[in-house]
């Protein structure tokens, strides 16, 4: 069976925004208020950082669940890894997760200036240099046999889908607006020439679009 290239649990607000363009080390997303976008997954039961029991059951928990899935290598842009910019001021950076990064793959981080590999725990970090399509035969070679996630930001995954390298995309959307920021999309219909499309809302407020190559 083919390795696919998934895009899965991505959060956007009403109007496409799933990031703004001022990331600090403070504001990850770059905006105020971006956990207004992900908190329907934080208050699943399977939300894996969750410290306490409980949590939500049914639909949103089911995409929190299924996240690690027959996952085997993860892609993502370098400001997903970090807010730094240009070549590396050091090396002490070593991402968002401190010593236990939720990824449990080998990780291909896009950046045009490279860096030793980076291992934390069970999840190793490559730094690569090089377009979607040498990134994505890397990182199927990594996964052996499994399948790719493409992680984001938001540039990364545009990146891959005007390559027409995305097999499927799960986008959360969340009811809240933005006004600016950086846009997934205008509209979801922008990518119905390639794909299938099933909207199914949920209870917690998040519109789950569904996508799958046609």
């Amino acid at each position: 069976m083919e390795q696919l290239l998934k895009v899965m649990n991505f959060c956007v607000s009403s109007d496409g925004v799933a990031a703004g363009e001022h990331q600090t080390l403070e504001r990850p997303f770059g905006l105020d208020g971006a956990e207004r976008l992900f908190s329907w997954a934080g208050a699943t039961a399977s939300w894996p950082m969750r410290a306490d029991p409980g949590g939500s059951r049914g639909l949103d928990d089911y995409f929190t669940r299924d996240f690690a899935r027959n996952i085997g290598a993860e892609i993502m842009g370098r400001n997903k890894f970090g807010p730094q910019r240009g070549p590396w001021p050091d090396l002490e950076w070593q991402g968002w997760w401190e010593e236990e990064p939720p990824f449990h793959t080998p990780v291909f981080v896009m950046t045009h200036h490279g860096r030793p590999s980076l291992t934390l725990s069970d999840t190793t970090f490559h730094f690569v240099d090089g377009d979607a399509a040498t990134v994505l035969a890397q990182a199927r070679e990594a996964a052996q046999g499994k399948d790719v996630r493409l992680g984001g930001g938001v540039s990364t995954i545009r990146q891959f889908l005007e390559a027409d390298l995305v097999d499927t995309l799960h986008v959360a959307v969340s009811p809240v607006k933005f006004g600016t920021g950086l846009r997934l999309w205008e509209s979801p219909e922008e990518l119905l020439d390639r794909f299938h499309l099933e909207v199914v809302p949920s209870r917690s407020g998040v519109t789950h679009h569904l996508f799958w190559r046609r």
